[in-house]
């Protein structure tokens, strides 16, 4: 049987995450410095260990790299995921990782071409923080989804954390799954996230069904997903949402 390692993850990260996410059940946030409790944090944590490739490494050796009519970027992340994949039991590595990987998809030269206009800087640093957080979760080979924190359910979290409207969360949440509605951005997710050892892939057919994401690994059953999302998420949606801080508080 293997054992799920529980202790306290803590990670110091180059910039600092906005004090609001200690509205959250398990984690702390002080400046730069993340702490977070699994047996408090995650609704469902059954793996401790996950799958990496050295960020430094992928902007070196993979982003600038094009396909070809023999090598899609689905093939060519997938080849560098078996050639520099690591496995580690150091979640603050992950950590690290993804906010390497979302700094670079969420920056801010991409905002004149979003044809977002009410889609602001500020909107992108919270992107990255919750994309950051969401890199804990968890898809297995076989579809099972062995880790889910509150930021599974990306526009209850940021409602919680951020004080959004449902309107302005759906909104950042479509910015975040869709690729940014551009194919350019796709193949740049695509890469990317060959530094978390997958790639994005999500359980909703659009904002109202908020059923979340994760960054599986390549060959996973996405029938096995969709039908083990689809068991959970409504319980633990109204759990995040709970968390939200009324006027009069």
């Amino acid at each position: 049987m293997t054992t799920i390692d529980t202790a306290t993850i803590t990670v110091e990260l180059p910039d600092p995450f906005d004090p609001r996410w200690n509205r959250l059940p398990g984690i702390h946030v002080g400046g730069r410095r993340i702490t977070i409790d699994p047996a408090e944090y995650f609704f469902r944590f059954e793996s401790s260990t996950w799958l990496v490739a050295d960020w430094e490494l992928v902007k070196a050796q993979l982003l600038d790299v094009d396909e070809t009519t023999e090598s899609t970027v689905e093939q060519l992340a997938l080849d560098f995921i078996k050639n520099h994949g690591e496995s580690t039991s150091d979640a603050a590595r992950v950590l690290t990782a993804a906010y390497g990987v979302y700094t670079y998809l969420f920056r801010e030269e991409h905002l004149a071409g979003l044809g977002l206009p009410q889609i602001t800087a500020d909107h992108l640093r919270m992107l990255r923080e919750a994309a950051t957080l969401m890199a804990l979760n968890k898809a297995e080979l076989d579809g099972h989804i062995s880790n889910v924190g509150p930021c599974w359910f990306f526009p209850a979290a940021t409602s919680v954390v951020f004080d959004l409207d449902d309107a302005t969360g759906g909104m950042l949440d479509e910015v975040y799954h869709g690729g940014w509605f551009n194919e350019h951005r796709r193949i740049e997710s695509i890469k990317a996230h060959a530094a978390l050892g997958g790639r994005l892939v999500h359980g909703c057919q659009s904002v109202p069904d908020q059923s979340g994401g994760v960054v599986a690994p390549y060959g996973a059953s996405m029938a096995n997903f969709r039908d083990d999302l689809a068991e959970f998420k409504a319980g633990w949606i109204e759990q995040v949402y709970a968390r939200r801080v009324t006027a009069a508080e």
